[in-house]
């Protein structure tokens, strides 16, 4: 782990003068088969390039002046890579990073114009809490990528706001960058302030999320490990985080529970109804075959919920002209971004929209819903 000198806020973060080290798993732009052919294509890509794209590509070793990406953020998060040379740009990713974690991104020496930055949250999350407000649009893949012409986005690929990024030398002579939330969270806090995260989607009380440890959370993160059969040293793994989403994701029989029978994304929405108050929440977003619990805090005397099937470009999909969502006679309002509503009167007038949430029985503790086609 890196100390830094400073620790500056999103998205003001790096510039270095690197190459790049490999994700786990990658696919090449390009429409060859594997093997010779593939190789073919992609060397013929290379020579078309100047030498800081094709250094981009192809790791250098010794590695010098490595460039570490370090999450300071109470998110898991992704990070895709952009690198400007003359006229020609290249993205790679995704580089996954846990809270409190760096990653090397960069290996090697690179003379570059510049190098830019995109970073998402992990679906569990709901609705993306990064701002993605950066000056230059290159292209992303869905899964790991490596895009050689990224300003010209092919079939599969999307156009997504990367920001130039400015780097901190450290003592031992490598680069770093911090991605931080305003609440400025050093390893501690953020690493802390996720499990809370995490922690409140599964259903737990762990709120406030504020990265101060505390009985609260420490009685919600013992219920939960119990209540997945995980011992309590499986918060010291260097996996820990990986094995805490899978079990988020998992049905449990406390709280409500949203399972994706369906080939489509799904995004949803909660309703609590505290007796003063109706409160709708949203969006979280759902994969096939995944599960997720939403942030229901305190006793609520009523749950309610909505939720819909969207394509790839997070459009309702319809079925013989009826939209594919399940939901109920409850209007409750909702935002097509991210929302928390306290006031449900007058949505339209409000510039917000209106969506039917069903009731949810939770009387035996532990409630899950499955969406499934018709």
């Amino acid at each position: 782990m890196i100390t830094p000198h400073h620790s500056p806020s999103w998205p003001d973060l790096i510039r270095p003068s690197t190459s790049f080290s490999h994700p786990r798993k990658q696919d090449v732009d390009a429409r060859h088969k594997a093997g010779h052919d593939g190789l073919v294509g992609l060397f013929s890509i290379l020579l078309a390039l100047p030498a800081a794209i094709i250094s981009f590509f192809l790791s250098v070793s010794p590695a010098h002046a490595d460039l570490k990406l370090c999450n300071h953020m109470s998110y898991v998060i992704e990070a895709a890579i952009g690198i400007d040379d003359k006229a020609a740009t290249a993205t790679r990713g995704w580089f996954r990073i846990d809270p409190a974690a760096c990653r090397v991104v960069v290996q090697g020496t690179l003379t570059a114009d510049r190098i830019l930055l995109n970073a998402r949250a992990l679906a569990v999350y709901g609705s993306s809490p990064i701002p993605q407000n950066g000056g230059d649009t290159l292209c992303i893949a869905p899964d790991n990528f490596v895009i050689a012409a990224a300003r010209q986005c092919r079939a599969g690929q999307t156009p997504a706001p990367f920001t130039q990024i400015t780097p901190t030398a450290t003592d031992d002579g490598n680069l770093v960058a911090y991605l931080a939330e305003d609440s400025d969270y050093d390893d501690e806090q953020a690493r802390l302030a996720a499990i809370q995260r995490l922690l409140v989607i599964a259903g737990y009380d762990a709120a406030p999320i504020d990265g101060v440890d505390g009985p609260k959370t420490q009685t919600a993160l013992a219920a939960f490990l119990k209540s997945r059969g995980l011992a309590s040293d499986i918060v010291q793994s260097p996996n820990f985080f990986a094995t805490m989403i899978e079990a988020v994701q998992a049905p449990s029989p406390n709280g409500l529970t949203w399972c994706n029978d369906t080939p489509h994304k799904v995004m949803a929405a909660v309703a609590s109804d505290d007796g003063k108050t109706v409160t709708s929440r949203g969006w979280y977003h759902i994969d096939p075959g995944k599960c997720l619990h939403p942030d229901v805090t305190g006793q609520p005397k009523q749950i309610f919920s909505f939720a819909e099937a969207v394509d790839a470009d997070n459009r309702t999909i319809k079925l013989n002209d009826k939209p594919l969502n399940w939901g109920g006679a409850k209007q409750l309002c909702t935002r097509e971004s991210k929302f928390e509503i306290n006031e449900q009167s007058d949505c339209g007038s409000r510039g917000l929209a209106v969506s039917g949430f069903a009731p949810v029985d939770m009387s035996s503790g532990g409630k899950t819903l499955r969406f499934a086609m018709p």
